[in-house]
């Protein structure tokens, strides 16, 4: 009966994973087959068609929720139902070490097959994070919880400050809180495309939801937690946005049509996630995770195949998504760049390779779990 309960906790958490990678699969296939409009951070309403924005929109629940559930489930990985607790430290340092490499080297290839540039994207953030979490988590949960949420809430109080590329504190603060450049004019430049300061905050609210996974909180007492959270976060989301009073630079605007209004409205800095960015995406999660662990249908067996192999899932599409853009390039293309028009053909490719890469992901995953190889688990 353990064993159910417990298989039934950790589900939710696989499916709203897989849910988040599927989303993120369209997005990447907008950036490689949607180049020619491309879009800010923020977006820029009058340059935005309405079905590009809420595509994009979609996508950004993708990185805060990932970050979430890595948090989570480190909590999970150091109090294992009917086992003594133990150290989730050098767990989370030798992963979160092994996802910097895995950013540094296949999957920046993975987006030009080059190293011209060398971006530090959301991977490299993750393991980042997790490098924090291995420290943070020997101090005692509620000072966790107490700091996640001053990280969350508080750091767009540091938007002001900013650093010349020649001052001595650039590379700290670039790695911290501002995207930018490390190096450039070297043999590989190097950009920080995913300020890590949110990224800590968020991974470490999600060490501190860990005890809601506990094997002896019913499953009715959780799933109302989940709901009351993520409502409240929406909550005071609409209260700081409705107000423009605090927690995101671009403040929102009346637009001349009630669809431009409601972007205005929900168009968020990801780079750094603000604090309006994560209210909104962690909220949604926080729903969708307690939604997800009431039902138990074919469509959501499938959501947990992809959500319990991410790391194969990730790199695998992203070399799937070159291969298959540069053979169109160089066939039908005569090397000239793919471009689609509409942006339901985004989708549309993105349910086919979420098909066909659902048969290796479920194989890998399978083997997975077999497997006593410690490399292999960290896929």
């Amino acid at each position: 009966m353990q064993n159910k309960k417990k298989a039934i906790r950790i589900a939710a958490i696989d499916i709203l994973r897989g849910f988040v990678m599927l989303i993120m699969l369209v997005d990447h296939v907008r950036e490689h087959f949607f180049t020619h409009h491309q879009v800010s951070d923020p977006m820029i309403i009058q340059q935005t068609d309405s079905s590009l924005f809420f595509t994009r929109l979609l996508a950004h629940l993708c990185a805060p929720i990932f970050v979430f559930l890595t948090g989570l489930s480190a909590w999970l990985y150091s109090n294992p139902q009917g086992k003594p607790s133990r150290s989730a430290t050098s767990f989370l340092l030798k992963r979160g070490l092994f996802l910097i490499l895995l950013e540094v080297t296949l999957i920046n290839f993975s987006w030009s097959a080059s190293y011209n540039t060398l971006y530090l994207q959301v991977i490299w953030a993750i393991g980042l994070s997790m490098i924090c979490l291995a420290f943070f988590s020997k101090i005692p949960r509620i000072w966790i919880g107490i700091l996640g949420f001053a990280i969350i809430f508080g750091h767009n109080l540091l938007t002001p400050i900013t650093f010349d590329n020649t001052e001595l504190g650039y590379n700290f603060w670039t790695i911290l809180h501002d995207r930018g450049y490390l190096a450039i004019d070297n043999f590989i430049n190097t950009r920080v495309s995913y300020p890590v300061l949110p990224w800590i905050g968020v991974i470490l609210l999600g060490y501190f939801s860990g005890p809601l996974y506990h094997y002896h909180v019913k499953p009715i007492r959780r799933q109302k937690i989940l709901m009351l959270l993520g409502v409240s976060m929406l909550i005071l989301l609409l209260v700081l946005r409705g107000l423009n009073i605090y927690g995101e630079t671009l403040p929102w605007e009346e637009h001349n049509s009630a669809i431009k209004t409601i972007m205005s409205f929900l168009n968020y800095t990801k780079y750094p996630p603000s604090l309006h960015f994560l209210l909104f995406t962690l909220g949604i999660g926080l729903l969708l995770l307690s939604y997800f662990e009431k039902f138990n249908n074919k469509f959501f067996e499938i959501l947990k195949v992809y959500g319990s192999a991410p790391m194969f899932f990730y790199i695998v599409h992203l070399y799937v998504l070159l291969i298959v853009h540069g053979v169109l390039i160089y066939t039908i293309n005569n090397g000239e760049v793919v471009k689609m028009n509409h942006v339901y053909q985004l989708w549309l490719i993105s349910i086919v390779l979420s098909i066909v890469l659902y048969f290796p992901t479920k194989k890998f995953s399978n083997y997975n779990r077999r497997s006593t190889s410690k490399l292999i688990k960290y896929f």
